[in-house]
């Protein structure tokens, strides 16, 4: 008996059909599998057979006269495991064969994002690039890598062109222009196995830590520039021009009757009408704003004259 199989086997090797001559259907056709997860996929008959069975590195099995066959793995991990359902029958075409379309896949050992030749703060207006670093991932033509400020894609890109099926390291770079409005934003990085109606629903999605960026930016403008205030005579008033900026802004005063002071506050107060100029600035700018401090003028008074008249 087993001398009849292996001629059979012989025979199958040199002359074999498959597509849409072939009388076998595997399902499912395609097999999604997490590594190390377990398999189980039916290789089918569709007329008598003399011998039905499964050419594997792992799993192999076959069977005589019956019209199903499976193939059963508990913990697959071989990367390149290409199942074939093969078929002896009594009757032409006697030789046929299905592949199945297997996909082993692994998520991420770990994500992580970074600057390129760069540590420290950024400056607003100056170009960096970032870097995503995906490790051990398979397949990775199926990976969709995803950029995100905060909540908010700001890029992606496949790896479709790749064909290794087993894990590999990947990167994806964004250059960023940042503005003083990006001060403190989160950019993240995300991997996705986009594997197809097969595959899990939702795809497996790994996010790195989010990298916040620091900005720095010179002092804001004042708006308005030019303040006019008004003073009670004796009374004294603190003139205010915080600014943002950052690193945050140091302060200084002037004024013609005043010495120029460096207590970095942004809290003046004076007595004293004249015109007080704040100088908001940092590395990389300055700001200035100026008061005009006026006396609020006297009301005038009414004199009045009382005239009596008698009758002479």
């Amino acid at each position: 008996m087993l001398q009849n199989i292996l001629k059979c086997l012989a025979l199958f090797i040199f002359q074999t059909a498959s597509g849409d001559d072939c009388s076998l259907e595997i399902s499912p056709s395609r097999a999604v599998v997490r590594f190390g997860e377990a398999v189980s996929v039916s290789c089918v008959a569709s007329r008598p057979v003399r011998v039905l069975g499964w050419e594997s590195a792992i799993g192999a099995s076959y069977t005589q006269r019956d019209l199903a066959v499976q193939w059963q793995v508990d913990s697959l991990i071989d990367w390149i495991e290409e199942p074939i359902c093969y078929g002896v029958f009594f009757t032409a075409p006697r030789q046929c064969e299905e592949k199945l379309n297997l996909v082993l896949y692994k998520t991420p050992d770990s994500i992580s994002i970074s600057l390129v030749n760069h540590t420290g703060a950024m400056v607003e207006g100056r170009e960096y690039q970032l870097l995503c670093e995906v490790q051990n991932i398979a397949p990775v033509q199926y990976l969709t890598l995803r950029w995100y400020r905060g909540q908010t894609e700001v890029y992606n890109n496949t790896f479709s062109e790749l064909s290794p099926a087993t894990p590999v390291q990947v990167s994806s770079t964004l250059l960023i222009t940042p503005s003083k409005a990006e001060n403190g934003a989160p950019y993240s990085c995300e991997a996705a196995l986009e594997l197809g109606l097969e595959g899990p629903q939702p795809p497996p999605r790994v996010k790195s830590e989010p990298l916040n960026i620091n900005v720095h930016y010179p002092p804001d403008s004042f708006d308005p520039q030019q303040e006019v205030v008004e003073l009670d005579d004796g009374d004294k008033i603190t003139l205010n021009c915080s600014v943002g900026g950052n690193p945050p802004p140091l302060y200084s005063w002037s004024s013609l009757h005043l010495q120029e002071t460096d207590d970095n506050q942004p809290l003046f107060t004076t007595s004293s009408s004249g015109t007080y100029t704040c100088t908001a600035y940092n590395l990389l700018g300055k700001s200035s704003k100026q008061f005009i401090v006026k006396l609020k003028s006297k009301g005038k008074r009414l004199r009045t004259h009382t005239i009596l008249c008698e009758d002479v």
